[in-house]
């Protein structure tokens, strides 16, 4: 045993590599689990006690020669590399590496597109919290309690207190700045809202929304529809045109759902509108005097309208995305398809 760890120790002092991979392959022959020091240390269990002090020592001095050595190894070809990259970076004609930038998520971008057009139209941006209380969802909109439209929206109520709840759409944000604000008011509310639903190719729990609100003297369904209009175009291209059809809203009076002509097949009929040549878009209306009175503005001096629309709906139309749920999986091959998205 003696000679095997003179042989041993030998060959770690001789050890030259000209490469870092032959000083871990070296490391894993000599100090791994299964090399051979780790033999030699079985071995040395079955060795007579006389001659136990002697070969352990030994042993210790094999074992820390050869960590030694593989560090001191490791540290001089690792101030090679470091001196080797040194000396590229300082090449300024080497080509520059290429790196993966992000972009901004499809209902981001579309987001923003939508505030971008009626910001040209004179409308600021308005916010408000997500968890709301049943007065600036429903009450002050018109829903009066036990009303029927209150089911229209399957709502997350708080168990603990059923006066709290998530927003069910952005129109609270309405309600919050005719409280605070005297007309006239010309805002867009984008945000995200909650709805208790089954999550399917055209459906979430979770969705974003963007609503907007105009309230002034003398505002009428024509302002409604020129608006409406200029959005359709700005949006969906030059060529767009829009209808309007009679709807319900408890918080609007009268209220209209708006369809655009298909961008898809120019309205001639296709899949996507199902052969109408419409694509629905959004619901709009003339904003009902009880919620302008609940809100402290006076109806008979002022009129106004609202409108919302999803923002996963026009994304849809937009971009020709077929299943809801890839907004919401982050899968990075459905997100690079954006990467160049305007």
């Amino acid at each position: 045993m003696n000679d095997k760890i003179n042989d041993l120790l030998r060959r770690v002092e001789e050890f030259k590599p000209k490469a870092a991979a032959e000083v871990e392959e070296f490391r894993i022959r000599i100090l791994g689990k299964k090399g051979e020091l780790n033999a030699l240390l079985d071995e040395f269990k079955s060795v007579a006690p006389e001659y136990k002090r002697e070969l352990g020592q030994k042993l210790n001095r094999l074992k820390s020669e050869a960590i030694e050595r593989v560090n001191t190894l490791r540290e001089q070809f690792a101030a090679q590399a470091a001196a080797a990259g040194s000396d590229k970076a300082g090449d300024m004609t080497r080509p520059a590496s290429s790196e993966e930038l992000g972009s901004r998520h499809p209902i981001s971008l579309v987001r923003n597109q939508i505030t971008d057009i009626f910001s040209r139209l004179g409308y600021t941006i308005a916010e408000g919290p997500e968890i709301e209380d049943d007065w600036h969802v429903f009450s002050a909109l018109n829903f009066p309690p036990e009303h029927p439209a209150r089911d229209m929206q399957d709502t997350f109520f708080i168990e603990k207190n059923p006066d709290i709840l998530l927003r069910t759409h952005t129109s609270s944000i309405q309600v919050r700045t005719m409280e605070r604000q005297k007309p006239p008011i010309r805002v867009v509310c984008p945000g995200r809202v909650f709805r208790n639903e089954a999550i399917s190719y055209r459906a979430h729990c979770i969705f974003h929304q963007v609503e907007g609100l105009y309230i002034d003297e003398g505002v009428s369904f024509a302002d409604l529809k020129q608006s409406i209009l200029y959005f359709a175009k700005e949006m969906f291209g030059e060529h767009a045109t829009i209808r309007m059809r009679p709807s319900y809203f408890p918080f609007t009076e009268p209220s209209a759902e708006v369809d655009v002509s298909c961008n898809l097949c120019g309205g001639k009929g296709c899949n996507v509108c199902k052969g109408t040549g419409w694509l629905e878009i959004m619901g709009c209306g003339m904003v009902d005097p009880n919620v302008l009175e609940a809100s402290g503005i006076d109806p008979h001096k002022y009129s106004g309208f609202a409108f919302g629309m999803g923002v996963e709906r026009i994304a849809m139309l937009k971009y020709g995305v077929k299943d809801l749920r890839l907004y919401f999986e982050n899968d990075v091959r459905f997100l690079h398809q954006f990467d160049n998205a305007l």
